[in-house]
């Protein structure tokens, strides 16, 4: 298992069988403030997925916490509380590149939730495609309280999962669900017992990695492009994403593989 330090706060871990591992673990590691983002960190959440996304034997990203009793608090507020207005500008574009980052992965994305994961914590995890959490999560955008808005992607990224309506209400309250009530309403994927969150997320990211590359970033790219787009529309994804495996080495080797009743080994092209 490799290792790469992004910063002081993010950490990069590879898993996998022999040297090369599909599955990457996207660290967030600053223990002694619950993961709050701060600027030095944002900076290094979009610089390790700049690597990650670059990476073409990355198949599977994960992202996790070092801290025991949270994934990530959201943003920094004892930085903000010093900013200038100017310099809150020169911030945004910042903070934004963190969020983005995770969300235009072109790998299928997990994040794996324990404790709390508020704000700007449960909007890194809304940029990914998948949430697992364990029973001690405690979810929410209480962003409105502090007087902003959800601003790393909640607004648009919570209503496409749980419904537009669903969405205000639990962002106009700025209310936190724990994880059963979030499991209920569609805000995490799957429940897990406590202390698992981490364990299944990487099994769960293990069976993923263990299909076709190529075949894995087309469906997430007709999945992502198509959302919210009508039928004919989204069909003409979809099939455009057809087109890019079609006459691919991974779809040579998947049918090959079918019809000799033996694993695949994934050319990744």
């Amino acid at each position: 298992m490799g290792e790469e330090r992004f910063g002081e706060f993010v950490v990069v871990r590879r898993h996998g069988d022999g040297d090369v591992g599909h599955v990457a673990e996207l660290v967030l590691d600053r223990p002694k403030a619950m993961n709050a983002v701060s600027s030095e960190m944002a900076r290094s959440i979009a610089g390790a997925c700049a690597a990650l996304g670059a990476d073409r034997d990355v198949r599977v990203v994960v992202v996790t916490s070092t801290h025991e009793r949270a994934f990530c608090v959201g943003a920094d507020l004892k930085e903000r509380n010093s900013f200038t207005d100017a310099d809150l500008v020169r911030q945004r574009p910042v903070a934004r590149a963190a969020y983005t980052g995770v969300l235009e992965l072109p790998v299928p994305t997990i994040a794996a939730l324990h404790g709390f994961a508020l704000g700007g914590g449960f909007e890194l995890a809304l940029s990914c495609d998948l949430i697992v959490a364990d029973r001690t999560a405690v979810v929410g955008l209480p962003e409105v309280s502090v007087g902003v808005i959800p601003g790393g992607g909640g607004t648009q990224l919570l209503p496409r999962r749980v419904g537009a309506a669903r969405a205000a209400e639990l962002i106009f309250t700025a209310r936190r669900l724990e994880a059963a009530e979030a499991r209920e309403l569609g805000l995490v994927d799957e429940l897990v017992e406590e202390g698992r969150d981490r364990e299944e997320a990487l099994a769960l990211a293990s069976r993923i990695a263990a299909n076709s590359p190529v075949g894995l970033r087309a469906a997430k790219r007709a999945l992502r492009l198509g959302h919210g787009l009508d039928l004919r529309a989204g069909l003409e994804v979809e099939d455009a994403a057809w087109r890019s495996v079609a006459f691919s080495g991974d779809r040579a080797e998947g049918v090959a593989a079918f019809s000799e009743k033996r694993k695949p080994q994934w050319p990744g092209e």
